[in-house]
């Protein structure tokens, strides 16, 4: 089966190119030009089953000529920040991105399923109750712009479910082995954490995530392959918890010290705007924003019971996944214990 992924260079996209061709498939990744190609396959000449096509999801045409021959379509690409100095980017991107891969599907009519990678901020914060595929954003505020676009795209996205193939996959918060960038929010906190940068606990504690492995998202986008019917939308989610405990499991599994203090919201909103300053001038994206702290005050809590009777997904704990992902990091030598 040929197999397009969009987003192929990025953290996930990179990570579900490699499971693919293990699997047997021919995978024809969509990469920008200025993007880094490391975590990609090796692209092969001939009759090969791994080739790089470059593209943008912004560009239509581009679409076409890779969407050509292909019987499913990964579409994984998004522009992953709690913040951005231009946020237009979040909805050309996230939501122009999905109408344009939508509409290059219908006009190629190849494709026999789409997956489309959206993020459980698209159902918006939980506040309090574990939610399921049920939940809709209540749009009565958005944290950030990501999240308003992820909202908005998936709207598009339930309207398209009418007429196209089109199966909704919504991960946690993705962590684990792989590119150290946005979309791998708690490597970037653990580097800063044992890097003595960040030497408290964030907030109160109550904050509550659904931390997703990226090896068990890829696979479960594989089982929406396979088994996910069209039109049905599932939670690729995991362990229910707070970075408060994120941090404390860290510390038991490398015999370190847990912190000894909780940095106040408002300490950290401060610095976020100190980093969005600094930001502007250098160009360099701030780890920490204040759309960042608007999310930590709230619960986004989720359940993937109908991921895992329907499309055989089997999340890791949060420590198993920690354990990897922190020894990964340590032969890396970006942390040491």
């Amino acid at each position: 089966m040929k197999v397009l992924v969009t987003g192929a260079s990025g953290f996930l996209g990179g990570r579900l190119c490699h499971a693919l061709l293990r699997q047997g498939h021919n995978i024809r990744a969509l990469v920008r030009r200025t993007s880094d190609l490391s975590s990609l396959p090796p692209a092969t000449d001939g009759d090969a089953s791994f080739e790089i096509v470059y593209g943008d999801v912004t560009d239509y045409q581009s679409l076409l000529a890779a969407f050509s021959d292909c019987q499913v379509v990964f579409h994984t690409a998004a522009v992953v920040e709690p913040w951005l100095p231009d946020p237009s980017k979040f909805f050309s991107v996230n939501v122009g991105g999905l109408k344009n891969v939508l509409q290059a599907v219908r006009e190629t009519k190849t494709v026999e399923k789409l997956i489309y990678t959206s993020s459980f901020f698209a159902l918006g914060p939980t506040d309090g109750h574990v939610a399921d595929e049920n939940q809709v954003h209540h749009e009565k505020f958005f944290c950030t712009e990501y999240e308003k676009s992820k909202a908005l795209a998936d709207k598009v996205a339930i309207q398209a479910a009418a007429g196209l193939p089109i199966v909704a996959v919504y991960p946690g918060v993705i962590y684990g082995p792989g590119k150290v960038t946005a979309g791998n929010v708690v490597a970037r906190m653990l580097v800063e954490r044992f890097n003595g940068r960040l030497p408290g606990y964030i907030g109160s504690g109550n904050d509550k995530f659904s931390f997703s492995h990226v090896d068990d998202v890829v696979e479960g986008h594989i089982g929406a392959m396979n088994k996910g019917r069209p039109g049905e939308r599932y939670l690729l989610t995991g362990e229910n918890a707070s970075f408060r405990h994120v941090f404390d499991l860290s510390a038991i599994i490398t015999e370190t010290r847990k912190p000894l203090f909780n940095i106040p919201y408002w300490v950290i909103e401060g610095y976020g705007w100190v980093s969005v300053l600094f930001s502007r001038i250098t160009g360099q994206l701030p780890l920490i924003s204040p759309p960042t702290v608007r999310v930590l005050r709230h619960q986004w809590e989720y359940s993937c019971e109908k991921a895992k009777l329907d499309l055989d997904y089997n999340p890791r704990g949060l420590k198993e996944g920690l354990a990897e992902m922190l020894h990964w990091l340590k032969n890396l030598g970006l942390i040491k214990f």
